[in-house]
């Protein structure tokens, strides 16, 4: 049975391209609010990367309770499936506290997938697994996202043409299946599961560039490139760990194993957080519902949530 609007969990999303200011968001929000944040970033997760992937640092985690942040190891997959059931126990919780669930991250397809269901994919087979994973080692992500581009170009344009494991994920399901992903995904249980309030921040595209870049060097300062250093030592130079795998690390990675230099280093950084953020902006202009705000004013953010959870 459907539940009524009324009867459904309450969360808020604060959503919007890396950079663009939706952590400040949700602290500024916690001022008035019983807010507890709740992370849909899928590099975030992992341990052992805090720097390099913008997780909250002691100030932030001293101002309200977060979670699903930094408690991965970094060999361990995630997926959204995955993600989709430890967000909503965290929800739950939390809802059970009279908390607050606010829900901050740029990717959107965990969000999506958590608020209109997620389908059933079937099992991949080892073999499609193992033998993907050879190639994209042997031939590179460049060269197995070309073969996505043909099977599933919906899908292709919306991920990095170096990220590995979305890439092969999707090439197994495809060889498992029959299917790609971009079909699996319309074939969505429906909802709604939660009544919400989307909220995306939203700022001019030179500040945000110029954010990005600044924010690059602080990662530097603050020890990106020690921290990287430091799954070296234990997991080799392997562009494959799960943990490595998002931007900033593996162009870290390549300066390290002496491929690059730290300018080219810096920048292919910049370039592939700023290519990440035009596909995230892309992403979010698509989702439904989402009340825009400006990075430089959060003025009115607060009366619209007063409202929001007043007509609960």
């Amino acid at each position: 049975m459907v539940k009524a609007e009324k009867e459904l969990p309450e969360v808020i999303c604060i959503l919007g391209p890396t950079g663009s200011g939706k952590n400040r968001l949700a602290l500024e929000l916690s001022s008035s609010f019983p807010v507890q944040i709740i992370n849909f970033d899928s590099r975030q997760v992992y341990q052992g990367v805090p720097i390099i992937t913008a997780q909250p640092g002691k100030h932030e985690l001293q101002i309200c309770p977060h979670h699903l942040y930094g408690f991965l190891s970094p060999e361990e997959r995630i997926s959204a499936g995955r993600f989709v059931e430890m967000a909503r126990d965290s929800i739950a919780r939390v809802s059970g506290k009279s908390g607050m669930p606010v829900l901050v991250g740029g990717t959107g397809m965990y969000l999506r997938s958590l608020l209109q269901g997620l389908a059933r994919i079937p099992p991949v087979g080892e073999d499609v697994r193992r033998d993907l994973q050879a190639r994209c080692r042997e031939d590179g992500p460049e060269t197995l996202h070309v073969e996505l581009r043909r099977i599933d170009p919906e899908y292709a344009a919306r991920i990095s043409s170096r990220d590995r494991h979305r890439i092969t994920r999707a090439l197994e399901v495809y060889h498992s299946t029959g299917f790609n992903l971009t079909t699996w995904h319309r074939h969505q249980p429906s909802g709604p599961f939660f009544r919400v309030l989307k909220l995306g921040v939203l700022t001019q595209w030179e500040h945000l560039v110029h954010g990005l870049d600044a924010r690059i060097q602080c990662m530097l300062k603050a020890g990106a490139v020690e921290e990287v250093q430091a799954l070296c030592r234990i997991y080799g130079f392997n562009p494959s760990l799960p943990a490595m795998t998002g931007i900033g690390c593996r162009e870290v990675m390549d300066f390290l194993a002496g491929v690059t230099d730290m300018e080219t280093c810096v920048q292919r950084w910049f370039k592939n957080t700023r290519d990440y953020a035009k596909r995230q902006l892309t992403w979010f202009k698509k989702e439904t519902d989402v009340h825009w705000v400006k990075a430089e004013d959060f003025s009115e953010v607060k009366g619209m949530v007063g409202n929001f959870c007043e007509r609960s």
